[in-house]
Order: structure tokens, then sequence, then C-alpha cells
């Protein structure tokens, strides 16, 4: 662990787990930007404690998530689950985020790169940062959509997007590709350009390898 003025790197989700559980547990507004169910696990973890047992009242908690994660039928259905069990407010943005957590507007925990398999996060508390980094995530929430009005959207393409990723991966054609799907030519491109779109991919080689980061393939 490194610590500086107001800011501490924290090293590995444990480290970061054991440092703000109880941050978590004492929280009243929860707010939470991520790529994919994978970068916050531990921060999950002690999420769960505001989401489930709020100590002073009902947490308020928002979660904005890339729309890649509803590709995912199992990544769907928790959000949904945190939606509907737990009240957590989820919108949907096809645009890029920066993964962060932000509690009660005066602590801020971002995401770092990995690191021979660690990820490293900050820890900020500086008052000026934290509402730089709060008012960032407020914009992005005002720009996303609704997690059912998402879902509604991307249904269709959630259940095609295995069978285009598979021909996309086998580098086929699209008129090949196309006629296995049982679909005019037209129709396939529209599909893959959808598809490309939730992944936040501008091109078909990104949106396979958004497709591995998420797990799709």
């Amino acid at each position: 662990m490194q610590t500086g003025e107001a800011v501490t790197i924290v090293r590995g989700e444990e480290e970061l787990l054991a440092r703000t559980a109880h941050l978590f547990a004492t929280a009243t507004d929860v707010a939470c930007a991520a790529n994919d169910l994978f970068t916050w696990q531990a921060a999950h973890r002690a999420e769960g404690l505001a989401v489930e047992h709020p100590p002073r009242g009902a947490a308020t908690v928002r979660k904005v998530y890339r729309s890649g994660v509803l590709l995912d039928p199992v990544a769907t259905r928790h959000l949904k689950l945190l939606r509907d069990r737990y009240g957590a407010q989820v919108r949907i943005t096809p645009d890029e985020i920066n993964e962060t957590i932000v509690l009660d507007r005066r602590l801020v925990i971002l995401a770092g790169d990995l690191q021979a398999g660690r990820r490293s996060y900050s820890v900020i508390t500086q008052p000026e940062a934290v509402q730089g980094v709060t008012s960032l995530f407020d914009a992005a929430w005002r720009s996303a959509t609704d997690l059912a009005v998402f879902d509604a959207r991307i249904a269709e393409i959630r259940a095609i997007a295995p069978q285009v990723l598979d021909l996309l991966g086998q580098g086929v054609k699209d008129e090949t590709a196309a006629r296995a799907m049982g679909m005019g030519v037209r129709t396939y491109r529209r599909r893959v350009a959808e598809l490309m779109v939730a992944l936040g991919a501008g091109s078909r080689f990104q949106a396979g390898v958004r497709a591995r980061e998420l797990g799709l393939v």
C-alpha cells in the first residue's frame, strides 16, 4: 500500500475489502460505474452491506454499467436482482466510463490497471477531487438509460450474440454468415452493427476483443 495526501493506493481486492468494508457498512449513498461485473468483485461484497442491510434507513444505490454487460444473460439476471430485490437503481450506457465508486459524496474509489494479476485502486478523500469525480458520475448517470428500457432494446441482440460472435471470430463472409443464421445480408449486417454498439466497439475486431473481455466468447 502507498499513501499520499488524501489518496491511498490499495493493491488487490482483498486489501480493498479490508480497508473499505466498514465504509460501505455505514454509507447511505453509493454510486458505482463499471464496465462489467468483474472489476469490483471485492467491493461488491462490501457493497452488499449497504444494499442488503442499510444501517441507517434505506441506502440509495445507483449503478451505471456499459451496455455489453447485458449481452451476458447471467449478468443481466444479476443486475435485475439488484434492482428488484435490493432496490438499486441501475442504468446502462454504451459510452466509455471511468470505473468508479463514490460513497456519500465524500470518498471515491478509482479502479486502476491490472498488473501481474492484481488490480490497484485509488482511495481518495480530497474534497475537490471527490467533487470532480462525483460530477463526472452524475453526468454519466443522467445520460444513461434505465435498465428495463435498455434491456428491452437489446434482448433480441443478446439472443443471437453468441452465434454472431462465433461467425465473426471465424472470419466468415457476411453472405455465408447471413445464410447460416437464416436472414438477409442487410439484416445480418444491421445485427452486427447493433452488436458492436452494445459492446462499445468501433470495429469488428474491437467487438471480438470486448466480447473476450466480458467472457462472451
